[in-house]
């Protein structure tokens, strides 16, 4: 049975970071992205990373201060976000595909994990 189990959420300043962290179980996936969901809007995607952890594509608004990696070892996908603005406010979630492609689209993925709430106070 697959499961992605984020974790590493919570409340934050703004200008602090977190890191959020997905363990996968069940088996592994070539391509591991997050995505987040805030109220009342569309789940938008933020990052992706190929298995080998040397491609990796970032959403526009996230690039310089968010970082995804991976480790195949603990079949886990993290992501590192610094300079945390209070727009970062959302519910954050993993994701994972069989496919080589870095999809940008929840159709791309093939698994989700629960998601973890990420707030960032002013």
């Amino acid at each position: 049975q697959v499961q992605l189990v984020e974790s590493g959420g919570g409340l934050v300043q703004a200008g602090g970071s977190l890191r959020l962290s997905c363990a996968a179980s069940g088996r592994t996936f070539s391509t591991m992205g997050w995505f987040r969901q805030a109220p009342g809007k569309e789940r938008e995607f933020i990052a992706a990373i190929s298995w080998s952890g040397g491609s990796t594509y970032y959403a526009d608004f996230v690039k310089g201060r968010f970082t995804i990696s991976r480790s195949n070892v603990k079949n886990t996908v993290y992501l590192q976000m610094n300079s945390l603005k209070p727009e970062d406010t959302a519910v954050y979630y993993c994701a994972a595909a069989s496919g080589l492609r870095l999809g940008r689209t929840d159709r791309d993925y093939d698994y989700w994990g629960q998601g973890t709430q990420v707030t960032v106070s002013s």
